[in-house]
Parts: C-alpha cells; structure tokens; sequence
C-alpha cells in the first residue's frame, strides 16, 4: 500500500454497507482506501468477507465490524429476487429488533467517536446518526426504498410501511453522494454527483492471461452471476471455438467443468480478470457495470426479476455501447454464440471519469470537516413526502422526477410522442389532416380507415419513420432498431386497435354474473401484424442460431416488438418457433403454455400477445403455415385498473385473425381474448374489460350481463353527463393477492348458500305435510340450490334468507373440508389463507341491483335528483369495496377530495347562477386495490376546472400528480382494421 498521508486532524469514519452482494462492499474499499492514505481511520460495518478489504487495504486504520442491519433482496437464484420473502427478511432483520438496533449502534457510535457516519446504504444507519448527534452522508446508486416501493404492492397489507420507515431513517442524511447509473430517490433532496467508483487492475492483461493460460489467438470471457448458482451443467458447446470461460464464484469445487471453462478462485481479484477478458456474461449490478464500463469490456447480461436497480444500470450500459441481453432461456440451454458474436462487435464509448472513489473521499472529509453541501432549503418534511411518492408508485414517465437521469430518459422517449395523449378536439383535428396527408404519402391503405384518430395516425407515421430508419446510419434505441428490422416493407401490414377501458359501474361484480357498465377511453393499443413467409423473414440473430441449433430451416417464428418497454422493466423484445405450440402433431395444453412464458418475468408480458395464437390453436383449430412478425404500441398506461391487458389482448387477437382471414366477431373475439388471460397468463379476470375493448363504441357505455357475456345494448351517455377517471398513482393489479382472495371468497360465498338452500329444501319438504304454503318457498330454494351465478339472487332474498348464516371469513382448509370445492376454474383455494366471505359475498349481489338502478336512472329525465342519485350509487360502491378489503389510501384520498369539491360547490353555488353541484358521485374501479377512481360530474367548461383542482390537491397532498382520463373512443369491432402497403411497393406493381 502507498505511503499514508497526513492530511490535517485524523477523522474517524463509520461506514456502513448494506449486506446485499458484494458491489456495495467493493465499491465502498475504494472510498475506504481513499480515506485510509489520507490518515483517517475507518470502522466498516459489514457483513461482506474481510478479503473483499483486506485484500486492497493493509493498514491498522482499517477496522471491520462483522454485522448486518439489513439484508438487501433475498434472491432464490442468481436471477430471481422473492420479493415477498425480502420484506420479511428486511422485516426480520431491520424492523423488528429496531429498538435494540438503534441503541446498540448510537452507543458505538459514541464509542469510536466518530465524526461522520457514511452509509451504503443502510437505512437505520442514518437515523442512529441522528440520534448519536453525528451527521450522516449516503453514498450510493439506488436506495431500498426505490427497491422495494413495488415489493409492498404484492404483499397485501403486510410490511406497508417498511417503505415509509426506511424514507424516513433517509430524511436524517445530510446529503446523497449520487453515483453514475442512479435511480430516483425522492428521499435525498440535496445531491452531489461524483464519478465511477471502480477498482483499478493491479496485473496487465497479458500477465493474468499468462497466469490462467489463455493463448493470444483464444478470447476470454467471464461468466460471473454474483456467486450464485444457475443450477446449471455448462457444456463445451455452449462457447464458439477458440473461447475460454473464466467462472467466477463458483459454489460447487467438485464441479467438473469442460476443457474450455476455468474456475477461478473463490477471492480472484475481478477487476484483473475483467480488463484481461473479451466480454462479460452475467446479470448486473453495480460492481460488474462500472468496472465493464471503465475497462471497455463488452457484457452481455441477462435480466433479474423483480429488482429495479437494474434497468437503469441496463440502459446507462446500453447509452455507452457496453451491453446486449440475453434471453433468459437462452443463456439456460446455451445458446451463448450469436450474443458473444455481437458482444465482440461492440465499442463500448465511455470517457467519463473512473475516480470516483478519490472524489467521494474528498466529500466526506469536508463534510466530516463541517462543509454543508446542501443546495435545497427544503425541510425534512418535504424530503420525506417526496420519497412518500415511491411508496404509491414507481413513476418513471420521462421528466417526471429531478432524479431521473438524461440516459434514462432518452431511452424512455420511444416515438416522441405518446400515441395516445390527451388532446383538445380542435387541436386533434388539425393535427389529424397533416399527419394523415404526411402518412399517405407513405403508405396506401387498402381497406379501412382511419377514423380521424389522432394516435392511430400518430401509429402509421411511427410506422413510416421505422421504414426510413432501417436504412439509416443514426442510432436507435433498441426497441426502435429491433422494430424497424421487423417488418418486409415490401408485403402488407395489418393494424388493429383497441381502447382501454373506465368501469363506470359493476366492476369485480362481472365474474359473478353480474349487469356491468362500461366506458372504452380515449387511450388505446395498437398492434401491426405482417403474415410473411418464413425464407423472407428477417430473423434476429439468436433465432436464427436456435433453428440452426435445432437442425431447422425457413420453419415459420414469432417475433415481437413492444415498446415502452422500459416503463415496467420487461424485455422488449420476444421471439419464438411457433412449432414450440406443438407437441405430437396438436397445440400444447393451455398450462404447457402457462409455464412456458412464466419461467421469465421480462418475458412475461408476451403471454399477453403469443397466447392469442395458441387460443386461436386450440379453439378454432388454426394452423400457422407462415411466420408472424408483429408491433405492439400501447398507450393505455399499465397499473392504473383501465384495462391495459385486455386492451393489447384484443388488438393482438384482431389483428392476427384479420390477417389471416378470420371472421370473428367482437362478442367471440373478447371471449377467446379471456381465455388468453385465464388461461395463457393465468390471471382470473372476468370478461367486461376484455368486451369493452371489443364491443365498445365512442361516447357511450356498453351494458352487458355476464353470464358469460350477453350484450344487452349500448347506453348513450347523456348530453349533460361526463365521466373522467383520476389515477391514484398505487399500481393496480387483478394479480394481486386480494383480487384473487375477494374472488375466491365470493365463489366460496355462492358454494355456501347453494348448500344452506338444498339443506332447507330437504327441512322443508320434511315438514311440508302437503301444504301448499311451502310450495313457492321450496320453489325459490331449489333455484337457489342451483344458483349458477351470485347475481342471480336478489338482495331481499340474500337478506332474509342467507346472510345471517354466511361466516365472516373462513380458511381455505375449513372450506375444502366441508365444501370440497368453490367450482371457479380460473382460481386455486390456498388451504393456509383465510379469505372473507361475507362482504365477498355481499359485494357483488348488491353491486348488481346498483348497476341496474344506475343504468335506469341514465335514461330517465335529467335533473338534479337524476344527478344525485347516479352520483350516490357510486359512493355505495365505492365503500362496498372498501369493505372487500379492496380500497387503498390514494383511491379514498381522491374520494374525499371529490366529496370536499362537490359540498364545497353546493355551498359556492347558493350565491352563483349554477344549479346544484358539478361533481356527483365517485367510486374506485376495475380490481381495486389501487388504480384509478371514476368521477361523474356535469358536462360543463367549470367542471374540467374542478378535476384540475382535485389533482392539484392530490399532487400537494401525496407528491404524485394524477394522470387524467378524459374522452372516449371506439372499440377494436367498430375500428375494424387497416390493411396497409408502402406507396413504394403500390408503385412498383402499377
């Protein structure tokens, strides 16, 4: 080690480093080792092994403490983090020892005498540093609260505020010392950016490729997961001829590797390994992207579930030229080749500095000094209200947050525009007639129309600069360049659109029968499909290795293009062989297909598209002779209850049957569209939002009973009525563990009182003694005992008859015991859980009653009253929801900022010239839990203004501003479809 320097009074450092993987512990030895040379000491609290510092550093003024405070993600493999397993890790570990961890390290603190506490970046670490009196920095790239803002969306009402409290042992920190590749963290409001922190190579490239014995003329690569195990027998295959595989971390020493793999020892120094390589093959974290960045060194990298760090690392590598994913399965079967090949051909362009750990250490010795960074006159309050944001949702719209860095937003910004953004009816229009001249000029379309739609033109222009762009020399974000390598240019493409969705009134009632109402919005999806010949198909790299692989040739392959991509951390990109749906000459199961997209969570979403094709398989018999490129482009946001799955599902379905010939009808459509939900994505969903998606018509509300799916009609919306919907900003999803329990609850409910009905029937007919009194009684029973669908039972006869015997709730092991099954195909009864029966129950035969006096009181006069009752009704049911456990903080705070408005009004309008109120009524829709609020005012100029405000007062109240929908638009049957050709082509032939 390098004489230590005397640099003014010694300082003592307390630096914490969270116990998830070793990036934080080898980031944090560089900062230390700074610190150390310029004579301070350092006491590292962690629970990394003491090589990882100890290998760098030699020096009394080194201290390691063994402990770990909080334990980062608990990951079941290399890949695959349990979300719900790390909040009761972090549970377990963080919260509830608190007391006892908080006093144990104040009283160290002041033990050592430390001047300043640095944490990464352990929460409870900076409020210990509070209140030991010791200012506390952070130095990091992301912060737990941001890891596991979503985590708590999946855990019920379980470790909710794990989230609050870790923003608030944060807004202790004096300020953030933010490195390269950060997420947002709303948290730290006062930043100082620094370079990467990277280890330098201590040997050359030829004296560690000399040691391992890798020849001039082979490439080296390195495969290193973290130390984790893939579970996995890497074979001699996997890798092109002339290429050694460097393993690092490997568990298992009595593995035997092929002749081109080399294991490396436990505690190799990567950083040697690494600039002595070719490429890189793993899955990223911080360590392995800033030192493959600062060493040049090409990755190829392989998504993780579920941890949101990543997609920022992921796309500041991509930025630089650094990186190209893998396909999960794959990296699993090892078909490496076509990745290494492209990794090769990489340049990866970094020039930023790689000092950052000298210059994070200069930082903390002036703040240890007493130097203020802070930039922000903001007050803690205000600090822990912006991190509050991440505790409803992860927005990551561009330009949204401070935080969001500018490569993060580029690769956001798709298009340029958002195709489905809401616009003035004028603006609309004149923006329509250019954008449809400009579009015509590129494509001819063959049959249907445009309709006027300003994002289905917006779709045909992208479509069109997609043409250019694939000869162009310009860069492109990834989901730009695979889309427009997608298409032959010279063959017909067709587009199909589809609307998402406001539930006006019925909501979670649909699965049991009940008479829905639903509004198609303004926000839709559209998919371009191009039926093509599999020899004139241009395949992407690893497909074309797979079917080279598989002895394959011009067999037909899927291939998809999704963007927006980055918005949920899902891959852009899917391919298949449409033959892996066969299996024996006939389509694979329906849960053969489930499995085959659940292996991978950035695959997922393509259960939502690819499941059409096998539903169109096994339903109607279809054979797919021809490969099948397709575009997906939804501006139907995800997570806010509007439908966004139904909506890409039915402009998938339409699509594809148009483009192959098939006529089905919107009713069917939406029918086989809620098996590829049900049965391909294995979501129990009921089929109005995927009927109103099909069905669905411009500024009215479509009724439907589904029992499975009779349309009964379009409703007009009245001339003095609108309905907006308001985002609460909490992600929504019908995934959720209570949707699913509500469900299953309310199936259970209707399994009960069937029961309850045949028991009285066998009671009655017993003491009937032939009077006919009992006959009507026994008449209704038996009907009852029968009761295919919940709705089916009137509120009076529930009242009187059953609800007194139903159980509040009950666990699943009770239930299957006596009742043996609920009989709902698209749920699975968990003996541990205990699930609410009563107001499962309850909800969905009252909710049917509401939803016909709702659809009654639509077409009566308009008046007042007519107003105030529609608006009364769905305050009934929003708190009918709530009593299903189906609420949340943000959809009620929207409800109560609508009531405020509305009482507020009559009070204001006493003294104007207006009638009554202008807002009327509101209600949490779709599965609840989160997601938007339907609000039903007048249609009045005045009226807008007060849904301005009401978002106003939410942003202030909450940090998130609502998204706002606003406006209608037809379904995918009334659209039809386009067929479309370039001009170029159409010329040609002429």
């Amino acid at each position: 080690m390098a004489k230590e320097l005397e640099t003014g009074n010694r300082l003592v450092f307390a630096y914490y480093v969270t116990g998830h993987g070793f990036g934080h512990a080898t980031r944090c030895v560089e900062v230390v080792h700074h610190l150390i040379l310029s004579g301070h000491d350092v006491h590292v609290v962690t629970g990394a092994p003491d090589f990882v510092f100890t290998s760098q550093i030699q020096s009394p003024r080194l201290f390691l403490r063994k402990l770990v405070i909080d334990c980062g993600v608990v990951q079941a493999d290399a890949l695959t983090v349990d979300r719900l397993a790390s909040l009761e890790k972090y549970s377990e570990t963080a919260v509830v020892p608190r007391d006892s961890i908080l006093a144990t390290e104040v009283k160290w603190l002041k033990s050592i005498k430390a001047d300043l506490v640095v944490s990464d970046v352990v929460p409870v670490a900076c409020r210990a540093a509070a209140d030991a009196g010791i200012r506390a920095v952070c130095v990091t790239n992301f912060s737990w609260d941001f890891i596991y803002a979503e985590y708590v969306m999946v855990a019920g009402y379980h470790h909710r505020s794990i989230v609050w409290q870790i923003a608030e042992d944060y807004s202790h920190c004096q300020f953030l010392i933010r490195l390269p590749g950060f997420c947002p963290m709303p948290a730290f409001r006062d930043v100082v950016d620094v370079p990467l922190v990277v280890r330098k190579p201590r040997k050359s490239r030829k004296e560690v490729r000399d040691e391992l014995g890798i020849k001039d003329n082979e490439k080296a690569m390195v495969l290193n997961f973290g130390g984790q195990s893939l579970g996995w027998n890497l074979k001699e295959e996997y890798l092109p001829p002339g290429w050694i595989c460097l393993v690092c971390g490997a568990h298992d020493n009595h593995q035997e590797l092929p002749r081109n793999f080399k294991k490396l020892a436990k505690d190799v120094y990567t950083p040697d390994v690494m600039a002595a390589s070719d490429c890189m093959l793993g899955k990223i974290g911080y360590g392995t992207c800033s030192e493959a960045l600062a060493y040049k060194l090409p990755c190829v990298f392989v998504r993780r579930d579920y941890f949101n760090e990543e997609p920022f690392l992921r796309n500041m590598l991509e930025y630089h030229e650094g990186g190209v994913e893998m396909i999960r399965r794959d990296l699993l079967v090892g078909h490496w080749r076509p990745y290494l090949e492209i990794a090769t051909t990489l340049k990866p362009s970094y020039e930023g500095g790689v000092n950052g750990g000298e210059v994070a250490a200069k930082i903390l010795q002036d703040a240890a000094h007493g130097k203020n960074y802070k930039s922000d006159e903001d007050s803690g309050a205000r600090r822990l209200c912006d991190a509050i944001v991440l505790g409803f949702q992860l927005q990551r719209a561009s330009g949204r947050d401070i935080s969001i860095p500018e490569w993060y937003t580029n690769a956001q910004n798709e298009l340029g525009f958002r195709t489905g953004s809401p616009q003035s009816s004028d603006a609309a229009n004149n923006n329509s007639s250019f954008f449809q001249n400009s579009v015509c000029d590129e494509f001819e379309i063959l049959h249907g129309d445009v309709k006027g739609l300003p994002d289905t033109i917006n779709f045909l222009k992208s479509l069109a600069e997609l043409r250019v762009s694939h000869n162009s020399e310009k860069p492109y974000i990834r989901e730009r360049k695979a889309a427009a390598a997608l298409f032959n240019w010279e063959e017909e493409i067709y587009v199909a659109r589809a609307p998402g969705r406001l539930d006006v009134v019925g909501g979670i009632a649909d699965y049991s029968g009940s008479l829905v109402l639903q509004m198609p919005i303004r926000e839709a999806c559209h998919v371009a499909v191009q039926k093509i010949q599999p020899t004139k198909q241009r395949l992407w790299k690893h497909a074309q290795a797979r079917q080279q692989a598989k002895g394959q040739k011009q067999t037909p392959v899927l291939q998809i293009v999704s963007y927006g991509s980055e918005l949920s951390n899902r891959g852009p990109t899917f391919d298949m062989d449409i033959s892996d749906f066969m299996d024996g000459g006939k389509p694979i199961s329906y849960e053969k297909a489930k499995h085959y997209f659940s292996h991978d969570t950035s695959q997922r979403w393509a259960a939502y598209v690819a499941g059409a094709i096998i539903v169109l398989m096994k339903e109607l018999n279809v054979r797919f002779e021809s490969s099948i490129s397709m575009l997906v482009s939804s501006a139907v946001p995800e997570g806010k209850g509007v439908s966004s799955s139904a909506s890409v599902e039915v402009a998938t379905m339409s699509a594809i049957a148009n483009a192959h010939g098939l006529n089905i009808s919107p009713r069917e459509l939406a029918l086989l569209c809620q098996k590829v939900e049900n049965y391909v994505v294995g979501t129990p969903c009921g089929v109005m939002d995927q009927m109103t998606c099909a069905c669905g018509e411009e500024n009215k509300l479509l009724a439907m009973i589904c029992q499975p799916a009779e349309v009964l009609g379009l409703v007009d919306i009245p001339s003095h009525i609108q309905f907006w919907g308001i985002d609460s900003g909490i992600r929504h999803s019908i995934e959720g563990a209570d949707y699913g329990s509500v469900r299953i609850g309310a199936f259970m409910g209707r399994k009960i009182i069937t029961s309850i009905a045949s028991s009285m029937i066998s009671q009655a007919s017993s003491n009937s003694n032939g009077h006919n009194n009992h006959e009507h009684d026994i008449s209704l029973l038996k009907t009852e005992a029968s009761l295919n669908h919940l709705c089916n039972l009137t509120p009076h006869r529930y009242e009187h008859t059953y609800v007194k015997n139903l159980p509040e709730s009950i666990s699943g092991e009770a239930f299957l015991k006596e009742y043996k099954d609920h009989n709902d195909s698209a749920t699975v009864i968990n003996a541990k859980r205990i699930y609410p029966i009563k107001p499962a129950t309850t909800h969905p035969i009252y909710e049917n009653f509401r939803v016909k006096a709702f659809k009654a009181l639509l077409t009566s006069s308009p008046s007042e009253d007519q107003l105030t009752a529609l608006g009364e009704l769905l305050y009934q049911c929003h708190y009918s929801y709530s009593g299903c456990g189906l609420g949340s903080y943000g959809t009620d705070r929207l409800i109560q900022l609508v009531q405020e408005m509305q009482h507020n009004n009559n009070n204001n309008n006493k003294s104007t010239q207006t009638d009554g109120s202008l807002l009327y009524g509101a209600k949490i829709t779709g599965g609840g839990s989160g997601g938007t609020i339907g609000v039903l005012g007048k249609n009045y100029p005045q009226t807008r203004q007060r849904i301005t405000q009401i978002q106003k007062r939410y942003q202030n109240a909450t940090g998130y501003k609502p998204f706002v929908f606003e406006g209608s638009s037809p379904g995918a049957g009334k659209f039809g479809y386009l067929k479309i050709r370039s001009r170029d082509v159409s010329q040609k032939n002429k």
